[in-house]
C-alpha cells in the first residue's frame, strides 16, 4: 500500500517515507494490502521545532556519549510546575531511554524474587509481563466493566476496590499504575485517585505510574494529575512510595529516539533503582535530549493542534463503530480506541487475525488481558482511516448477513 503524501499546508498527514524508513508498524504488514491501525505510534511527523533542533543537532556531527544538557532538568521541572502543578526537584530525575525499561525496573527496586506485584487489566502489556521477567508475580485485577453501558455500545471502566483488596497478597509490594489508562483510555476519577493513594498507604505498597499519556487528555483543557501528588495530599511523607515514568514519546513521537525519566522523590528508592540499572541500562539517545529540549520549549502549540486532529478521528471511529453495533470506548485520554468484538469472536475466534484477513490490522485484545477485544491505534491520516473503517464496516456487514 503506498503512504498517503501530505497537502500543502497540512501537518496531520502521514509522510510517504515510513516504510521506506523501516516504521516496526509499517513493517510487520510489508508487501500486503493491511492497513497497520496497531502499535501505539503516530503517523505523522513530529513537532517542526523538534524537528528544527534535530537537524541542527545532525548539523553538527559528533553523536558521541552525551550528558543530560544542564539545564534540562530544571527546565522538565519547571514544566511540571506550569502544566501538573507539582514542585519536583531535579536530583529526583533519572533518564531512561524508554517507558517499559522503566517499569521492569521499577518491579526490581520493589520487589525481591518472588514477591508480587499488582497491576489493572486489561492494560498495555509490559505491565502484565515486567513482573515475571524479574522473577516475580503479577496478580492482574481485572477493571470492571459496566456492562449494561455496554449492551448500548458505550464501554466504561472503573476500579473495583473490592477486587483489588481480594488481591493484595501477603507478599505484594508493588502497585503498576498506567494513568491515564492504556488501552481504555480513560481517566481516573478523584474518587478513584483517592481511593488508590490510601490502598497503598493502608497496605505499604509502593507504586509505579507510567504517565506516558499524561499529555494527550484529549479536551486539551483537563489537567492531569500525576499519582506522585495525590499520594502526598494524604499526607507529605508518602510521595516516597512513589515511582513516576514519564517521557516525551507517544505526545511527540518520539519512541525511536529513546528519551524517557523516572521522577523518584525518595533517595533509597531512587538508589535501588539505579542500582538496578547498573550495566544493563544504556544511556538516553543524544538526539533525544535534544527533542526534549525542543519539545519543552516550544512544542506546546504544536501539541494543541495535534489534540484537536486526535479529537476528530476519534469522532471519525466512534461514529463508525456505533455503525457496526460494536461497543467502544470514547476515549478521554491517548490516541486509542477499546472495542468489544466478542460478539465477532464467538463466531471468528481471533478477531485479530479476522480483521487482518479484511485488510485491518488491530491490537489483539488477547495481550492486554481482554480475549475478544481488539485495539486501534486512530492517529493516521484522515482518508487512510476512513478506508480502514470502511474495511471493518464490510467485514462486519458480511459476517452479519451470514446470521
Amino acid at each position: 500500500m503506498t503512504p498517503v503524501r501530505p497537502a500543502s499546508g497540512e501537518r496531520f498527514v502521514m509522510p510517504s517515507e515510513r516504510l521506506a524508513w523501516a516504521a516496526k508498524k509499517w513493517e510487520k504488514y510489508r508487501g500486503r494490502d493491511i492497513i497497520p491501525l496497531w502499535i501505539a505510534d503516530m503517523d505523522f511527523p513530529s513537532a517542526p521545532a523538534i524537528r528544527d533542533a534535530l537537524a541542527a543537532h545532525v548539523a553538527h556531527g559528533n553523536y558521541g556519549y552525551t550528558s543530560a544538557p544542564r539545564t534540562l532538568a530544571g527546565e522538565l521541572a519547571a514544566h511540571y510546575a506550569q502544566h501538573y502543578a507539582w514542585s519536583i526537584e531535579s536530583d529526583w530525575i533519572v533518564w531512561l531511554p524508554g517507558l517499559v525499561v522503566g517499569i521492569n525496573l521499577s518491579v526490581k527496586a520493589c520487589c525481591q524474587p518472588g514477591e508480587s506485584a499488582l497491576s489493572f487489566s486489561p492494560v498495555y502489556p509490559p505491565f502484565l509481563r515486567a513482573a515475571p521477567l524479574q522473577g516475580c508475580r503479577t496478580c492482574a485485577v481485572p477493571l470492571a466493566l459496566d456492562e449494561a453501558r455496554a449492551q448500548q455500545g458505550i464501554l466504561r471502566y472503573r476500579v473495583d476496590f473490592d477486587r483489588l483488596a481480594a488481591a493484595l497478597q501477603p507478599d505484594t509490594r508493588l502497585l503498576l499504575l498506567c494513568h491515564p489508562h492504556n488501552p481504555v483510555g480513560s481517566l481516573f476519577s478523584a474518587d478513584e485517585l483517592a481511593g488508590l493513594a490510601d490502598f497503598c498507604c493502608r497496605n505499604d505498597l509502593l507504586v509505579c505510574s507510567d504517565e506516558v499519556h499524561c499529555d494527550l487528555i484529549l479536551d486539551g483543557t483537563t489537567a492531569h494529575v500525576p499519582f506522585a501528588r495525590v499520594l502526598a495530599a494524604s499526607a507529605a511523607d508518602e510521595i516516597a512510595r512513589s515511582i513516576t515514568l514519564h517521557g516525551p514519546g507517544k505526545v511527540f513521537n518520539l519512541a525511536g529516539l529513546g528519551i524517557s525519566w523516572a521522577i523518584i522523590p525518595d533517595p533509597a528508592l531512587r538508589r535501588r533503582f539505579r542500582s538496578a540499572m547498573q550495566r544493563l541500562v544504556p544511556e538516553a539517545c543524544c538526539f533525544g535530549y535534544t527533542a526534549l529540549q525542543a519539545a519543552l520549549r516550544d512544542g506546546e502549540p504544536w501539541r494543541q493542534e495535534l489534540l484537536a486532529t486526535l479529537r476528530d478521528r476519534r469522532d471519525q471511529v466512534s461514529a463508525a463503530l456505533d455503525a457496526m453495533h460494536l461497543a467502544h470506548t470514547h476515549p478521554a485520554a491517548t490516541y486509542l480506541t477499546w472495542i468489544d468484538c466478542r460478539r465477532l469472536a464467538a463466531r471468528v475466534g481471533s478477531v485479530a487475525a479476522w480483521f487482518e484477513e479484511h485488510g485491518v490490522g488491530l491490537s489483539d485484545g488477547d495481550e492486554f488481558g481482554a480475549p475478544g477485544f481488539v485495539r486501534l491505534n486512530f492517529a493516521t491520516d484522515h482518508a487512510l482511516l476512513g478506508e480502514a473503517l470502511r474495511r471493518m464496516a464490510a467485514a462486519v456487514a458480511a459476517l452479519d448477513e451470514d446470521g
